[in-house]
């Protein structure tokens, strides 16, 4: 039996900070559609075009405009695919020392799994749940793989 790599504590930590909840086209109807608003709508409340990308705008306290403290995302079923994925992302699988830096950041990584298994759990993670993206216009970078 292997050691869970990673189990969400649902700090809100990986919430803080702007810029990195890009959406892509399917993260976008999938977000209006859970807040039952048209795209348009969606687009015109909660998100932001920087570099030809659509992003989550945070609040006044910096975190995602969707974090409600203690209780963790407000639209979870809804979320992008690049917080589906954390802490799945490419810098974290291919780079041991980036996987190390986000232990400080991010208390749901167990370093007792190691890195190597790690990347096992988070490589089959981003394959069963279809997150593996390819379009650097309009995808979040630390999705993109090369599988």
């Amino acid at each position: 039996m292997s050691v869970v790599a990673f189990e969400c504590r649902m700090c809100g930590h990986c919430c803080h900070g702007e810029g990195g909840i890009v959406m892509s086209a399917k993260d976008r109807t999938r977000l209006a559609d859970h807040l039952d608003l048209s795209e348009q709508e969606m687009l015109e409340a909660y998100a932001e075009q920087r570099g030809g990308k659509w992003h989550v705008i945070t609040g006044e306290d910096g975190y995602c405009i969707f974090f409600r403290e203690g209780k963790g995302c407000h639209v979870h079923p809804g979320r992008p695919d690049i917080c589906r994925a954390w802490p799945f992302f490419r810098g974290n699988l291919i780079d041991s020392d980036s996987w190390e830096m986000i232990q400080d950041y991010c208390p749901g990584v167990n370093p007792d799994a190691g890195h190597q298994e790690f990347v096992r759990q988070g490589k089959e993670y981003i394959r069963s749940e279809g997150l593996s993206r390819h379009d650097p216009d309009q995808d979040a970078n630390a999705l993109i793989t090369d599988e």
